[in-house]
């Protein structure tokens, strides 16, 4: 867009876009709210929590716009749900522009918090420190093409030591209905959500957090999805060709067998071994997409493997599947592990360009921490920290949808707007005293 008529042409867009999103809300007042928010969310500053964000949209009123803005985002009651269904009923179509969706990526993301009072934190690995500490996660599916992507569910991850504390659950406001699931429990139902609302289908993406719990991956395919997570370099497989030993013949006496076996010599072996195995020609150099500089290529082997995990327990094995390796030049063992049930013709090239397709998750919380501020509520219930969430995934939709305006061959440079004036000796509530 150049020049005043295509600014106000998405000023327009902009409009329509946040009428759909208001719609939803139930009340005139809290829709109003909701579109300030969103504009907050999208205007450059560095921080963009409730006070900061009231300062640059009504400089004259800070205090009157905070009040309303904290309203909407911590008090008011409103389906997140809903919010975020109304953004993907507008975003999706211009996604599906430039290719009907291929992924449903789930992923989870850890926002570091100090303090025990914010709801869900507790001591657990966080994704952006690259370490344990205190932190909170959400879990999300995105939906996703080779070109834009789209967070659809997102939800927090409530610590059992949070679910079966009644006490804090009160004063952070969890519903009820809320217990202990796993992350893996929650994707699941997210994607049950999913598929109950008719979003097209993709192929499952996730990492070994995900990919590792065998439920998981049988319940996705018992969904009738296909799937390509990652694993442990530990998982338990059966090399190609075989397989447990069938249900021994019934002797005559007592219960019939119902269970397959082992025995001594005909044992799985971890993906690990399998990959240290493999004969050099097995090893295929593959490039997945051009990078900003180069292309983004490496080593990879794919084979026919059974999992192995607890099928003495089972009456049959369970399906073969794809195994896919990554072992870069030079490295003294493998990288990355997949899992996948995509068909048996699937080219090995194909599986590549899957596996690495969830990084399309990576760069959407990348933009949402860095330029949309979803890691910056700093509420500490429940509401207010899904409200936060659902209007920052509005306000990144509208810049997906913006950017499946241009061809893919087009690279999105983003508007650089200049910061609204703030007024004069404002500083935000717990800032340091510049004297």
């Amino acid at each position: 867009m150049e020049g005043a008529a295509g600014i106000r042409r998405g000023e327009a867009r902009f409009a329509a876009y946040l009428d759909e999103i208001a719609a939803v809300l139930g009340h005139a007042r809290r829709g109003a709210a909701a579109r300030a928010y969103c504009m907050g969310l999208l205007l450059p500053g560095a921080r963009k929590s409730v006070e900061p964000m009231a300062a640059r949209i009504e400089p004259g009123r800070v205090q009157a716009r905070h009040q309303s803005l904290h309203h909407v985002v911590a008090k008011a009651e409103w389906d997140d749900a809903a919010v975020l269904a109304a953004v993907r009923r507008q975003v999706l179509p211009a996604l599906e522009r430039h290719g009907p969706v291929r992924y449903w990526i789930v992923d989870d993301t850890g926002f570091p918090k100090q303090g025990e009072h914010s709801v869900g934190v507790t001591r657990q690995y966080c994704g952006q420190l690259g370490k344990q500490d205190s932190c909170q996660v959400a879990v999300s599916l995105s939906v996703a093409n080779d070109h834009a992507s789209l967070p659809i569910a997102y939800r927090l991850y409530l610590p059992e030591t949070w679910a079966g504390d009644p006490e804090r659950r009160a004063r952070a406001g969890v519903p009820e209905e809320i217990g202990f699931e796993t992350k893996p429990g929650i994707a699941l139902g997210q994607i049950r959500q999913a598929q109950a609302e008719g979003v097209p289908p993709g192929v499952v993406l996730g990492d070994a957090g995900y990919g590792v719990e065998t439920a998981f991956r049988a319940a996705v395919a018992g969904l009738g999805l296909t799937y390509l997570l990652g694993v442990q370099s530990s998982a338990s497989l059966w090399p190609p060709g075989e397989a447990p030993l069938p249900v021994p013949p019934y002797g005559g006496r007592g219960r019939p067998p119902t269970r397959v076996r082992r025995a001594p010599g005909h044992e799985p072996v971890s993906a690990k071994k399998l990959a240290e195995g493999l004969p050099a020609r097995a090893w295929r150099r593959t490039t997945w997409r051009e990078g900003s500089r180069t292309a983004l290529t490496s080593r990879f082997a794919a084979l026919r493997v059974r999992p192995a995990h607890r099928d003495q327990k089972r009456s049959e094995p369970w399906p073969e599947e794809w195994l896919l390796i990554e072992w870069p030049k030079g490295a003294t063992e493998p990288a990355k592990y997949w899992l996948s049930n995509l068909p048996l013709r699937t080219a090995l090239k194909d599986l590549v360009h899957i596996a690495k397709a969830r990084w399309l998750i990576e760069r959407d919380y990348q933009e949402l921490k860095q330029e949309i501020g979803l890691g910056h509520y700093e509420g500490r219930g429940w509401r207010g920290f899904h409200h936060h969430a659902s209007l920052c995934i509005a306000a990144y939709g509208f810049l997906m949808a913006e950017r499946c305006l241009f061809p893919p061959a087009r690279r999105f440079t983003r508007r650089r707007l200049a910061a609204p004036a703030l007024p004069e000796g404002f500083q935000p509530r717990g800032a340091a005293d510049p004297a």
